[in-house]
């Protein structure tokens, strides 16, 4: 009989007319069993069936009494679902899980507010504080928390056609999963046993529970991007490892984390290797078919014209695109990864090289990552060398890349010189501008002077001279400063001929002075004097064989070969 012994010893209380008590906890039993027996309408009037039906229905009033009731269908599940009392707790509960927190201070109609002692209002069975008027979207999740897997999986389906919140639903199986999932991290064990049915054991789960508990968790996330936090995807994937869960559960988190990469933070995307071949620290490959997930999904919504501006690096994240974020995100990854002895050239390429060239508004990140690289493995060859150095883009190196990359020993001589070239292009292009603004002064200067003149406004002459002379003079410091540092580097180019060979190989491929001497910095004349000169940047570039077009690729130009 539905209920066992404690339904049969109530029922025959029931009929020989003993006071007995309906509550929630035992009102689904009875009904079970009043229709196991017949006790209808139909032998006597006012039968367990119409009475324990009638309560039913102030039970689904009540959030709290209809939790207790579709925990005890456990108890009678089959005979339950018959009656469709497991269906009809549920949608009381997703129903009242969907309403507006705000209404909760309204009283339901024909059931009374309750103060309880500790200065708490009952209402619809859910308790609010008194100086709380109002509840948080997230009142629901510990009591749901407490459903067995099967009941809890209905219940958020229903929560989820009734049209709550994605974060509602999102944040309800974090909750969810923090419980029941040990090795999740957090909470591992039932503390609040106040909603256990009594008579019911709880022990820790084995690891097929859970591994079982984790693909339904993974099953049940939403779809809907950024809607559950990459940190709590990344801490599943890593969960789902350590149990050995199904590849199609991988491979589903490893999409949803991938189509929110942007939001990963780099110490969630340290995997520990738990292969069974464990070759390198943290699982690299994981995090390449990650980054092959974001790359896939962005494909399309990839300008190739959209390049960020150096400024937006100090702004903050926010104000960076999503591949600009990916691209720090990979390159701090490889810096923390390139460490590893056992981690293998092409692997460390294979991941750097996924990221366009024009996400990285600058290459130290990479250049960091390169470096680290190389001092773990001092064993490659040249050829080896060179060839991870394609990965990064001379070019877009800062000052303090430069002048770092400029001094590394570990870097091939070819990059070294082409981080120098570089510069100079770099120095030489910014005092062309500088000459270009200071004629502009000048004539404006005049100009100047002459509508003063006109107007025969001699205090407003005299003020704009000031200012022009002030900004000419400090001009002249600028340009004093970048003879100094272009003196400087020649410096660093003799050293390098004095430790790394002789200077005459590359004398003969570069028909072009490296550096410009102090004596050609000077203004003479007029700005002509620089443009008419036989090293002018426009004539240098040419020489380098377009050599500052870096591919994706990131090769080097052939003419460094």
């Amino acid at each position: 009989m539905p209920g066992g012994v404690k339904a049969f010893l109530l029922i025959a209380k029931f009929c020989y007319g003993v006071k007995m008590d309906l509550t929630a906890l035992n009102v689904v039993s009875l009904r079970c069993a009043a229709e196991y027996l017949r006790m209808s309408e139909e032998y006597g009037e006012g039968n367990l069936t119409i009475l324990t039906e009638n309560f039913l229905n102030e039970v689904f009033g009540s959030w709290t009494d209809s939790i207790r009731a579709l925990e005890s269908c456990e108890e009678v599940l089959p005979h339950a679902e018959e009656l469709h009392i497991v269906s009809r707790c549920i949608n009381s509960l997703a129903m009242k899980a969907c309403a507006d927190p705000s209404l909760f201070s309204w009283p339901m109609p024909g059931r009374a507010d309750v103060q309880s002692p500790g200065g708490t209002v009952l209402w619809n069975g859910i308790s609010v504080t008194a100086n709380s008027q109002s509840l948080t979207e997230d009142w629901w999740f510990e009591d749901v928390s407490f459903l067995r897997l099967p009941l809890y999986k209905r219940l958020i389906l229903a929560v989820g056609m009734k049209g709550t919140k994605p974060e509602s639903i999102a944040g309800s199986i974090i909750h969810y999963a923090k419980k029941h999932l040990p090795l999740l991290g957090r909470q591992s064990s039932f503390k609040n046993g106040n909603h256990v049915p009594p008579g019911s054991t709880i022990s820790a789960p084995s690891d097929a529970d859970q591994r079982n508990l984790l693909e339904e968790i993974v099953e049940l996330l939403p779809d809907q991007k950024c809607v559950t936090p990459t940190k709590f995807l990344l801490r599943l994937l890593r969960t789902s490892m350590v149990l050995h869960t199904s590849p199609a559960c991988r491979e589903n988190l490893e999409k949803k984390i991938g189509a929110q990469l942007d939001q990963a933070a780099l110490e969630d995307l340290l995997i520990p290797n738990m292969g069974y071949s464990v070759e390198t620290l943290y699982d690299i490959d994981c995090v390449q078919r990650i980054l092959d997930h974001f790359m896939l999904l962005n494909n399309d919504t990839i300008d190739s014209n959209c390049i960020v501006e150096e400024g937006q690096l100090i702004e903050g994240s926010h104000s960076l695109t999503p591949m600009t974020m990916v691209a720090n995100l990979v390159d701090g990854y490889l810096a923390e990864v390139a460490p590893d002895v056992n981690l293998k050239l092409p692997k460390f390429q294979s991941l750097a090289a996924v990221i366009p060239d024009y996400a990285r508004p600058l290459d130290d990140g990479i250049y960091r990552a390169i470096d680290i690289y190389l001092k773990a493995h001092p064993w490659l060859v040249d050829s080896e060398r060179e060839q991870i150095c394609r990965l990064m883009n001379c070019q877009k190196l800062s000052l303090e890349g430069s002048t770092h990359a400029a001094q590394n020993e570990r870097l091939p001589l070819r990059v070294i010189v082409q981080v120098l070239f570089f510069e100079q292009l770099r120095l030489r292009t910014s005092i062309a501008g500088w000459f270009f603004v200071s004629d502009n002064l000048e004539n404006s200067q005049n100009l100047s002077g002459n509508l003063a003149l006109t107007r025969n406004n001699g205090h407003d002459q005299a003020e704009n001279s000031h200012d022009q002379i002030v900004a000419v003079d400090d001009m002249r410091e600028r340009v004093s400063d970048l003879e100094k540092e272009c003196l400087s580097m020649k410096q660093e180019i003799d050293k390098l001929v004095k430790t790394k060979g002789s200077w005459n190989i590359f004398s003969k491929r570069f028909p072009f002075r490296l550096l410009t001497k102090s004596s050609d910095l000077k203004p003479k004349a007029s700005s002509k004097s620089l443009n008419n000169s036989k090293e002018s940047p426009s004539s240098a570039a040419p020489l380098m064989n377009e050599g500052n077009h870096h591919n994706r690729s990131g090769s080097l130009d052939e003419n460094f070969s």
